[in-house]
């Protein structure tokens, strides 16, 4: 009986481009340990280590078998005709870790072998230590500012009065990067326990470079929006949030579809193309770039307007204005300048030091987004401030008149009398210190929901 030796590796890839084929039926399974480089075993080391599997089959097995072979990767043990050979996947190949926790099949077909299959055997990308702290910086800005977005967003559709076109504008950019962020996050999860598969890789990657992409896109939103009350005499007449809408998400989403069908069909890379990047990249990199820029002409002619209007009058109209540019100065520079200056990485002496606070300022801006447009905005905190002496007034009021009354029916009707006189409007002017800047919105974005509906 000869022993078989493969030609070598030179006839099949290790990985194959195909994804998860198993060969279920009559696995002939051995769990035996592989050394961490399997190269460097010979035909004479397969031979020892299934001798007694190979004495086994010459005995039980009358109609052949497959003899012991090795591809120069790995051994295969002797296997009976029409059975198929599953091992373990080799740990590390050329300096390379691998899955081991896989396997690699190949079947015996009528006394030969057929094409070994690894596409089992992925290779795990090592994180350094370095890189462990800056996923962990990630992970935790991330997940702070997820929790605050969503916080905030809540806030935004709880509260009626809140509803006008500007918050809602306010709402599809935290709703841009709580899709990013949440999608960042389940790909870590996956990515963890080690799931692979193209579906999650393409899936998951597309849809983290979209939201990615409609964040920049909706930051340019803002500043248009602020553009057009500030600077035009469109006063958002002609914009509606469709149209809004449309930039902010429909832009982005033609870009990534190009970006993602172009990359499927021209990368040279393996089983996820969308992760590896090239310069078809560009498709959706570009659009970003353009949009900070046109953001920065956004702030630079408001500021110009405002700075202007503001030496000849101290308006309530104008300060409202100014808070406004204040914030999108704010934001302009760290969502989208912060970006740019990020794609430079320096030197090997500077390069974790910038990496680390690369790692904070980017995953602290949903953070920031909600401080500016939710938590620190004044009118935002009057509105809950009411909401909640209201609540607090008609707790206390409904508890008096259930020990004072055994009357149901008068209880109700007292209580709901006592919550529209609960607060007089002489008691709301005074513990309003910017009444007349409420009163102000409140026409502006009545008028602004009426030209929505419109």
């Amino acid at each position: 009986m000869s022993w078989e030796q493969d030609s070598g590796p030179a006839d099949h890839d290790i990985p194959n481009e195909s994804l998860y084929r198993f060969a279920i039926s009559n696995m002939y399974m051995y769990d035996e340990d592989y050394d961490d480089n399997p190269v460097s075993k010979t035909i004479e080391d397969c031979k020892a280590e299934f001798q007694n599997q190979t004495d086994y089959l010459q005995q039980h097995y009358r109609n052949g078998f497959c003899n012991v072979t090795f591809d120069s990767v790995m051994c295969w043990p002797p296997t009976p005709y029409n059975e198929t050979a599953t091992i373990k996947c080799f740990k590390y190949l050329f300096s390379i870790r691998y899955n081991d926790t896989q396997n690699a099949t190949r079947k015996c077909e009528n006394g030969n072998w057929t094409r070994p299959n690894y596409d089992m055997c992925k290779e795990i990308m090592q994180i350094p230590e370095d890189n462990a702290i800056q996923t962990l910086l990630y992970f935790l800005g991330f997940t702070l500012s997820l929790v605050t977005l969503v916080i905030a967003v809540t806030i935004f559709i709880y509260f009626k009065e809140l509803h006008c076109l500007r918050n809602k504008i306010h709402v599809n950019l935290m709703f841009s990067y709580i899709i990013m962020y949440s999608t960042w996050i389940v790909m870590l999860i996956l990515i963890n326990h080690r799931d692979d598969s193209i579906i999650v890789c393409g899936f998951g990657t597309t849809l983290l470079h979209y939201s990615h992409v409609s964040t920049f896109f909706w930051m340019f939103v803002e500043g248009f929006y602020l553009y057009n009350l500030v600077v035009t005499t469109f006063r958002n007449k002609i914009f509606k949030l469709r149209i809004y809408a449309s930039i902010g998400w429909g832009i982005p989403l033609i870009s990534i579809v190009i970006w993602a069908v172009i990359k499927s069909f021209l990368s040279k890379d393996g089983n996820c193309p969308w992760l590896y990047d090239d310069s078809i990249d560009w498709i959706y990199l570009a659009p970003p770039l353009l949009v900070v820029f046109l953001n920065l002409i956004f702030l630079f002619s408001i500021m110009w307007v405002l700075i202007t209007k503001l030496r000849s009058s101290t308006g309530v109209e104008h300060q409202q204005h100014y808070k406004a540019a204040r914030a999108l100065l704010v934001l302009i520079p760290l969502l989208g300048v912060t970006w740019v200056i990020t794609i430079y990485v320096p030197s090997d002496n500077l390069r974790n030091v910038f990496e680390s606070l690369r790692s904070i300022l980017l995953s602290t801006q949903g953070l920031t987004i909600s401080l500016c447009y939710c938590f620190l905005n004044t009118e935002v905190q009057n509105i809950i401030k009411h909401h909640f002496e209201n609540w607090k007034a008609r707790r206390s009021l409904g508890s008096h008149l259930g020990r004072k009354s055994t009357d149901w029916h008068s209880g109700m009707n007292n209580n709901r009398h006592t919550e529209w006189t609960l607060v007089s409007a002489s008691e709301v002017e005074a513990a309003t210190p910017n009444n007349h800047n409420t009163e102000t919105t409140e026409t502006t974005e009545t008028a602004e929901m009426k030209n929505e509906e419109g």
